[in-house]
């Protein structure tokens, strides 16, 4: 009877152990659970546009694509073209010296002044006479032509006798007048007689004003009634093409470019080209800036004279000084001389120094007369040379 009871318990207790065997493995089975709803996500805020604050944008209205009236392709496309430079009228060039004979008495009262003051002492002694020279060979006169004027005024004065300021002033100016010549041909020659055009090289040293100087030039050419074609052979230095074109296009002159640090002689030569094709009067050939210890540098600026006159012979050689250098500016003079026949002398920053001197010293030292000068940073202050007005100029009236 034991034996059939343990043996129930037993059947029992494996039945149990079966039993859970087989729910155990049904829940392993089970499909897994199905995947969560997905999360609502907020869109950002749109980014501000130009110009708003940072808030939430409005509503805008906004047009279909049938809505946008487009063109049918029948009106022209109207576009504007830069206006043209306005052309200027230069002022006349007939008494322009005199016109600016107020801004070079201002700076040149210095020596014209003082000459009267000396002369008007009573007792002319060797003291005197000595001081008469220091004034002028301040001004850069020069020593030559400074000996020769006080021996002249020695003279006159021993023999006036009495002077009143009017003599003086009269005995000084025709002194001066003499000093300076009268009788020098200062015309800029531009005009040959058998052929078209006059062709005028500008020469000198960086920082003379040269560039500027070929530009008003054109003004007093144009103002005279001629028509200008200018050559930018200076190709060296940064801008000098861009600032020559800006001068011509004021007066309605052609400009004749290469590119930058291009050959010189042949932009000069295009230049005298297109002079002839255009029926102008004259072209005006700016040149790159020497420095007269350059002996390479020199040699080439003899190379575009040359190069030039392959086509026509140049009328004019124009060399620019800056009156502010004295006695160094007739250093330059003498080695451009020596390069390329200098036919003229252009006196630049003349408004800005009471050494007006420097005309007559340069004409002694090159044989050729001073033709333009420049009195100021306007446009229309360049000037023909007049002998009368600038020593008038000098002594004040």
């Amino acid at each position: 009877m034991d034996i059939v009871i343990l043996a129930v318990v037993i059947a029992v207790v494996v039945l149990g152990a079966l039993g859970g065997l087989i729910v155990g493995s049904r829940r392993t089975k089970q499909l897994p659970p199905p995947p969560p709803a997905a999360p609502d996500i907020t869109a950002p805020p749109a980014e501000p546009h130009v110009g708003d604050e940072a808030e939430t944008p409005r509503e805008e209205p906004r047009r279909t694509i049938e809505e946008v009236d487009l063109p049918d392709g029948s009106a022209p496309v109207v576009v504007e073209e830069p206006p043209a430079p306005e052309i200027e009228i230069p002022e006349p060039t007939a008494g322009r010296l005199v016109r600016l004979r107020a801004r070079l008495s201002r700076s040149q009262n210095a020596l014209g002044k003082g000459l009267l003051t000396l002369l008007s002492r009573e007792h002319l002694d060797e003291d005197t006479w000595e001081e008469i020279e220091d004034t002028l060979l301040t001004a850069d006169v020069g020593v030559q032509p400074t000996q020769e004027l006080v021996e002249r005024l020695r003279e006159r004065v021993r023999v006036l006798g009495t002077r009143t300021p009017e003599d003086l002033r009269t005995l000084l100016r025709e002194e001066l007048i003499t000093l300076v010549g009268r009788d020098m041909d200062r015309a800029v020659k531009t005009e040959p007689e058998d052929r078209k055009p006059g062709i005028v090289m500008v020469v000198g040293v960086n920082g003379t004003g040269k560039t500027t100087t070929t530009g008003k030039l054109a003004r007093v050419l144009v103002a005279d009634g001629q028509s200008v074609v200018l050559g930018a052979a200076d190709t060296f230095r940064a801008a000098a093409a861009d600032q020559l074109q800006t001068w011509g296009e004021r007066v309605g002159a052609y400009t004749v470019r290469g590119p930058e640090g291009g050959d010189p002689a042949s932009v000069a030569f295009d230049a005298v080209k297109e002079g002839k094709e255009m029926g102008a009067n004259v072209v005006l050939i700016d040149t790159a800036g020497r420095l007269h210890t350059k002996t390479g540098l020199m040699d080439e600026l003899g190379k575009v004279k040359r190069v030039v006159e392959k086509q026509a012979p140049v009328d004019e050689v124009l060399l620019v000084l800056d009156a502010t250098t004295g006695q160094n500016g007739l250093v330059q003079a003498r080695v451009f001389s020596e390069v390329v026949d200098i036919t003229g002398i252009v006196l630049t920053k003349l408004d800005g120094t009471a050494k007006g001197g420097i005309v007559v010293a340069v004409q002694r030292e090159l044989g050729v007369p001073v033709k333009l000068i420049g009195l100021g940073e306007g446009a229309d202050d360049l000037a023909p040379f007049e002998p009368e007005a600038f020593v008038d100029a000098l002594i004040g009236e």
